[in-house]
């Protein structure tokens, strides 16, 4: 049985999403992006593969080489589901400084 991992325990991680932006303006292998990081390069691969599995970040191969690189159209749905929440917090926000105006102009 192949389960897809959800994509938001994927991002939930700290270093996975480091990954994600260091990827996110040039394609890298996986020893390049490990050597980003102080852990173990099977760590890496792991995350990797989550990103990969999750389809945040697509594989292409270049002779013996692969390179990772990041799933536009997948990051463009996390990024669409998110507005809402994004917009809520904002007019949320902008209430408050309202708010906050009002009250030092009244004292």
């Amino acid at each position: 049985m192949n389960l897809r991992r959800d994509v938001f325990q994927a991002i939930a991680d700290p270093t996975r999403r480091a990954i994600l932006l260091l990827v996110a303006s040039q394609s890298m292998t996986a020893g390049a992006i490990a050597a980003n990081f102080d852990t173990a390069r099977p760590t890496v691969s792991k995350h990797l593969h989550i990103l990969t599995e999750c389809e945040l970040l697509e594989q292409q191969q270049n002779g013996r080489e692969i390179y990772y690189h990041i799933n536009a159209k997948s990051m463009k749905e996390v990024a669409d589901f998110l507005e809402p929440f994004r917009q809520l917090w904002d007019d949320r926000f902008n209430k408050l400084e309202a708010i906050m105006k009002n009250y030092k102009q009244e004292n």
